[in-house]
């Protein structure tokens, strides 16, 4: 296997930033080579740089996307950073149940929700603790950018070291169901969850405001700009007193002066307008 040369190192960097704003530092040769061969042996060539050339010559959004999806980070688990979670569970959801009371409409986004696992975990803490929600309009909008991890999610089946990352036994004995080797999401839980591709760079089309937007793990493989821009676009559909929840390593320093920081125990989020903290 020859290793990539400097020139379609540059060319797979420059298409991923402008095609989905992902940054990738010096050194990373390795991991375009590793990730990419399967991609040009799938279309029957025989190495990374033949792959290059064809994106050089014909750059087919299909092919683009192929690479996108190979090259985008896909880690993931269940109830992934618990704080969250929990304040969801102890803090948000009540206070919308008042709050919404009039519409009876929630409506939650999971961006970058790679195979499925976070929105998952909102629909089944939603069913596990608020039975009140059932006669609720309760939408749980989930995409991504790689059309490829969203069939997994759709799919809904998870493999038993997949089901051990995070998932409380009891959601596993009342949500799961075996098939096969792998272990699938009740059908009730699954239809919760609406998924779609969206590039956060792109345009998004989402016509709903939002009461939760979870943009977790995500940002950090962007560039400072980029940052700004999704950010200046969730202002967009985030309602005026709605959570943005981001993930524990990331922060809106030198990013954007609309947001404040709200916290719910260990747990922190962001809202529009003045700063707000509660214990």
């Amino acid at each position: 296997m020859s290793a990539i040369t400097p020139s379609d190192f540059d060319f797979v960097r420059e298409l991923l930033h402008s095609q989905a704003a992902i940054v990738l530092e010096d050194g990373k040769e390795y991991l375009v080579e590793c990730r990419l061969l399967p991609v040009a042996q799938q279309a029957g060539m025989n190495s990374v740089s033949d792959l290059v050339s064809d994106l050089r010559l014909r750059g087919s959004p299909l092919m683009i996307a192929h690479v996108i999806d190979a090259m985008t980070t896909n880690e993931t688990l269940f109830f992934r950073d618990i704080h969250p979670f929990q304040a969801l569970k102890n803090h948000v959801i009540p206070e919308l149940l008042q709050r919404n009371e009039s519409t009876r409409t929630i409506n939650i986004w999971s961006s970058a929700c790679s195979s499925g696992q976070e929105p998952y975990s909102i629909a089944m803490l939603i069913r596990e603790h608020f039975p009140q929600l059932l006669n609720w309009s309760v939408r749980i909008l989930a995409t991504d950018i790689s059309t490829l991890i969203l069939e997994r999610a759709r799919a809904a089946r998870y493999s038993l070291m997949e089901m051990n990352r995070g998932l409380p036994a009891a959601y596993l004995i009342k949500y799961f169901e075996r098939d096969g080797a792998e272990w699938r999401i009740r059908d009730d839980i699954r239809s919760m969850v609406e998924f779609r591709d969206i590039n956060l760079i792109g345009r998004w089309g989402i016509e709903e405001t939002m009461d939760i937007v979870f943009l977790r793990n995500v940002m950090i493989y962007f560039d400072m700009e980029s940052k700004r821009k999704v950010l200046a676009k969730m202002r967009q559909v985030l309602d005026a007193r709605g959570y943005l929840f981001l993930g524990s390593c990331e922060t809106m320093v030198n990013l954007s002066d609309a947001y404040r920081q709200t916290q719910f125990d260990q747990a922190w989020c962001y809202q529009l307008g003045p700063e707000r903290v509660s214990n």
